[in-house]
């Protein structure tokens, strides 16, 4: 049996009222988690595309997805992880930024590839992209007691070359 490891689900999902909340209910149903959940119309105004990333073995991953397909709204899945892909997600984070701190949250920043978008006397906002763990390693490197606030999107995925998931 395989161990549990993180999965980032792709559907393109028709765009009507309900669609995600039956796709959400699926996994409640089965009492799977959904770690990330991201949604945003795509060029066809009438299909929405959903991607989310779950923890599980592979045949937990791979019954789900089977009934995601059974899913009336739901017209092409794909499991990104199963192939070359690049996931991205976007952080705001505020932090505490006084005295010495200011200039070592910079460079930090710096280092991450990400950008001081708004600086007070005491607390600097950063957004920072990238993958989860290199979010994660930004909060470990400027110290997760400095961290006031974080707000994240969830993961994006996109399949590497010429695969695309469309009609």
């Amino acid at each position: 049996m395989s161990l549990p490891q993180r999965h980032i689900i792709s559907i393109l999902l028709e765009n009507e009222p309900g669609a995600l909340s039956r796709v959400v209910g699926l996994f409640a149903q089965r009492g799977y988690n959904i770690e990330t959940l991201t949604v945003a119309p795509t060029e066809d105004e009438t299909l929405s595309r959903l991607t989310m990333t779950t923890i599980g073995n592979d045949s937990k991953v791979e019954q789900i997805t089977k009934q995601l397909n059974r899913l009336i709204e739901v017209v092409k899945l794909v499991n990104l992880t199963e192939g070359p892909h690049i996931e991205r997600e976007l952080m705001l984070i505020k932090v505490k930024a006084v005295g010495a701190q200011r200039a070592e949250i910079k460079r930090t920043a710096d280092v991450f590839r990400g950008q001081v978008v708004d600086i007070s006397s005491s607390v600097y906002t950063v957004q920072l992209t990238g993958t989860t763990d290199k979010l994660a390693a930004f909060i470990e490197a400027i110290g997760p007691s400095c961290v006031l606030e974080t707000v994240r999107t969830g993961v994006s995925g996109i399949s590497r070359g010429e695969k695309v998931l469309s009609l």
